[in-house]
């Protein structure tokens, strides 16, 4: 973000701390509070431990400050008394002043201490998906917030207006306010998960019952792992983590744009809401790639909008109503073939694992095929023509091309296609042998061969020599992953058809090629 906007979300941070520090000790003060007294009690016990632990040092002639000692026991009290970050933050500050800083002294120090990176010659802090991750942890923040959203949104009214009373959030509040309150509160996702979601006196086994139903039914994660209750919910964490790591979609990025624009169209405060819920500079936001570089994803931008809204857009793009929403949606926009396009390395590799998890779902046994489908949409879409009609006219029952382009006047290009789950493919003599072969049959067909090119996950050192060392054969490399990026920056060059003379390299390099297009 731009060092003005930071220093903005500063300036309204502290505001904010301020407005309820004030409600906070006012509480403390007024009997007639909605405070239960319970929790007011183990407001009262927290504050005057903390109290204690910062003034003792002035009455021992000494600097104010809380011993790492006495920080370890404060924070074993507020665990133990079920206070959520935002209850702790608010009482510390209660005691321990808010010290506003100068915006640029503030970088500095997250500067320094690694948490950010910070462009002075464009004003700009950029911060690590890592150390997001890291301090989140620091935070004893267990998942991400969409995560957590996704999970109480869940829940029936009467267990959030439960949470929300035991952390002294607004009742007044609809459910949607509440669930956002209880994410700012810091409330522990894993006391949340022990205790708060079951009905009281619920035994252990219908506590694991209720959270098997929660997460199959609920979150679609089936055979959650561990048999005792502390086990499930790290596992379900774990879960969550490795999801978002995966940089994958779910939809395609064509899908994405195309329902976010619809999502504008039916739904036209959205805008202003998402900009609010991930506090962005920029004015419109709905735009994929830009929601992608901040980690926001399809299913996080639905799961931020209420039924009547979800129900609306659906009635209003004929998506299907029976059964999930949400899925429903993200069906309706998969675009398959732009889909399978963004997996092509990955069906290039067979990496059918891979494959479920981005929303494919297919036999190993037609990755083959689908693969040389792929390559031929990626040729027609370098604006080639892939000619099935001589292809086929040529080929005979021993020898079959896979692509053939046609250049006219009797010149085309062969494209042989070649998938393997083995990294570094090593197979040039075989290979070599059918090339030859698809020579000879176009030569027979008084054609000439502008170029052989040989599209495969990935090849090794001996396969990258042996080819150099061939001599029959005007042979090029190219791998899937290659291919891909050639295309993606093809569709935003001047060009109407794919220069085929840049393929001439033995294997062909993507850089060169892009800044080529790039002229």
């Amino acid at each position: 973000m731009k060092q003005d906007w930071f220093s903005r979300l500063y300036e309204t941070e502290i505001k904010n701390l301020k407005g309820k520090i004030k409600s906070i000790n006012a509480n403390f003060e007024n009997d007639k509070s909605e405070l239960e007294p319970s929790r007011k009690r183990d407001y009262k016990i927290y504050k005057s431990c903390l109290h204690t632990a910062y003034q003792n040092d002035i009455e021992n002639n000494r600097d104010a400050k809380i011993t790492s000692d006495e920080l370890s026991i404060i924070l074993t009290l507020s665990k133990q008394l079920g206070l959520s970050q935002e209850e702790v933050k608010l009482i510390n500050y209660s005691i321990i002043p808010i010290q506003k800083l100068d915006i640029q002294e503030v970088i500095k120090s997250l500067k320094n201490i690694g948490v950010i990176f910070y462009s002075n010659k464009e004003n700009t802090i950029y911060v690590a998906d890592e150390m997001v991750r890291l301090l989140r942890r620091v935070r004893k923040k267990e998942v991400a917030t969409k995560f957590y959203r996704r999970t109480l949104k869940l829940l029936r009214d009467p267990i959030i207006n439960q949470i929300a009373r035991d952390h002294n959030i607004d009742r007044k509040l609809s459910s949607a306010q509440k669930i956002e309150e209880i994410i700012k509160e810091g409330v522990s996702f894993t006391s949340l998960l022990l205790e708060d979601i079951y009905k009281p006196g619920s035994t252990l086994t219908e506590k694991k019952k209720t959270l098997n139903e929660l997460c199959e039914k609920g979150l679609n994660i089936n055979n959650l792992r561990g048999s005792v209750l502390d086990d499930k919910i790290e596992s379900l964490i774990q879960h969550f983590e490795n999801v978002e790591r995966d940089e994958k979609v779910g939809i395609s990025l064509d899908g994405f744009d195309k329902l976010l624009t619809e999502l504008n169209q039916s739904l036209p405060k959205l805008n202003k809401e998402i900009r609010a819920q991930f506090e962005l500079q920029e004015e419109f936001v709905l735009k994929g790639d830009f929601l992608l570089d901040y980690n926001i994803k399809p299913r996080d931008i639905l799961d931020l909008i209420v039924k009547e809204d979800l129900t609306k857009f659906i009635k209003d793009n004929g998506i299907k109503q029976r059964g999930d929403d949400i899925l429903n949606i993200l069906e309706h926009y998969k675009d398959v073939e732009n889909l399978y396009l963004e997996n092509y390395s990955n069906v290039a590799f067979r990496d059918l694992n891979l494959l479920k998890e981005n929303g494919i779902v297919v036999k190993e046994s037609e990755l083959g095929l689908k693969f040389e489908e792929l390559t031929k949409v990626i040729f027609k879409g370098l604006g080639f023509n892939v000619d099935d009609i001589l292809k086929n006219k040529i080929n005979t029952q021993k020898d079959m091309i896979d692509i053939l382009v046609n250049l006219g006047n009797d010149e085309i290009i062969i494209i042989e296609c070649k998938t393997s789950k083995e990294r570094g493919y090593n197979k040039f003599s075989a290979v070599s042998r059918q090339l030859k072969s698809y020579q000879n049959l176009a030569l027979k067909n008084n054609l000439r061969i502008v170029k052989i090119l040989l599209v495969a996950p990935e090849y090794s050192d001996d396969f990258v020599t042996d080819c150099e060392m061939d001599t029959e054969i005007n042979l090029s490399l190219l791998t899937a992953s290659t291919l891909y990026k050639i295309l993606e920056s093809f569709k935003g060059s001047s060009y109407n058809e794919f220069p085929h003379v840049l393929f001439r390299d033995i294997i062909i390099n993507e850089d060169r090629i892009i800044k080529a297009l790039s002229k």
